[in-house]
């Protein structure tokens, strides 16, 4: 029994070691800003405009952005999720909109096979990080 304990232990130890190298082994996401603008209507605050590509099996870390992100998809597929809302698949053409106080739980490239790329609007604080781990 003792032996039978051992064994399903280092299977576990070994699936979930596993599991964390295909997860950290996947691509990460290209960000290129490509425009920062001051509203000077609105003090402390900034535009910035970002382009990302998720390679083929791109995965987001959860994050946050502590701004409002505008997001419009150019190419390819991907699933976007905050806490409390719905996951959702996008394609070119569709948006998705997540608020300061979201937590993104999901965000990656729909497809193992080829990249996705989309644009992002974010209103933030002037300085402030494109975002924050959670």
């Amino acid at each position: 029994m003792l032996r039978f304990k051992h064994a399903a232990l280092a299977m576990v130890a070994v699936m979930g070691a596993s599991m964390n190298a295909a997860h950290a082994e996947a691509p990460a996401a290209i960000v290129t800003p490509l425009m920062t603008k001051p509203l000077d209507d609105y003090p402390g605050k900034e535009a910035l405009m970002i382009s990302v590509v998720y390679p083929p099996g791109s995965v987001d870390p959860v994050h946050r952005h502590h701004a409002h992100a505008y997001v419009y998809v150019l190419e390819g597929s991907i699933v976007m999720q905050v806490k409390g809302g719905k996951q959702v698949t996008l394609t070119p053409g569709q948006t998705f909109y997540e608020g300061p106080d979201d937590v993104h739980t999901v965000g990656r490239n729909a497809s193992q096979t080829k990249p996705a790329k989309f644009i992002v609007l974010l209103l933030k604080d002037k300085g402030a990080p494109v975002l924050v781990p959670e």
